[in-house]
């Protein structure tokens, strides 16, 4: 995949810092893992993937002021929204010492300066309200419904980076839509199917 064919081929508006910032953000990922081993993602190609993934919804995604990314690791996806989303102010939360202060650094580096890095587990953190709340590949539906409980509303929408088993883990009673794409599968809870 040619990811910047890839992403003008997308429906979407991408600032124009976009692509700067990601080949920046790959040098240093890869600089970074190197020695700190923050994600699988070892290979330009797979890298390549991982952001397209992670960029995709801004395609779908309704326009939002704020939002939580539980879990970034190295920055899947909530780095990579901030990057694509520059109005929207971006939480990313991550346990781990090594990738939060990765994390911190891409956001000196690029002056991203919607980004905010938290290094905690997300049920440490204070009660707050976001609209949009992410995640990707950190647990199953039901755990992750419970983990954002603290940091969502009535009118907040929940956007879960899933697998082909996301048919398995979606309750009954919830209100979401699912938008597959060849590799992925996106859970949007709070919109109608």
């Amino acid at each position: 995949m040619n990811l910047k064919t890839a992403l003008l081929e997308l429906e979407a508006e991408l600032p124009q810092s976009f692509f700067y910032n990601i080949q920046k953000y790959k040098e240093h990922l890869f600089s970074w893992n190197r020695v700190h081993n923050l994600t699988g993602a070892r290979d330009e190609k797979t890298m390549d993937e991982f952001i397209y993934d992670s960029i995709y919804p801004i395609t779908f995604l309704p326009k939002v002021k704020n939002l939580l990314d539980i879990g970034t690791g190295a920055g899947f996806p909530g780095l990579i929204l901030a990057m694509g989303l520059p109005q929207t102010q971006v939480t990313l939360v991550e346990p781990l010492a090594k990738r939060a202060s990765f994390l911190q650094f891409i956001k000196a580096n690029l002056e991203l300066e919607n980004v905010k890095v938290i290094q905690k587990k997300v049920e440490d953190m204070p009660h707050e309200v976001f609209e949009l709340v992410t995640s990707r590949a950190v647990t199953d539906t039901n755990m992750l419904l419970n983990l954002s409980k603290n940091f969502r509303d009535e009118n907040s929408k929940l956007l879960f980076y899933k697998g082909e088993r996301v048919y398995d883990e979606v309750p009954n009673d919830l209100k979401y839509k699912i938008i597959k794409t060849q590799n992925r599968h996106y859970l949007l809870i709070g919109e109608d199917k």
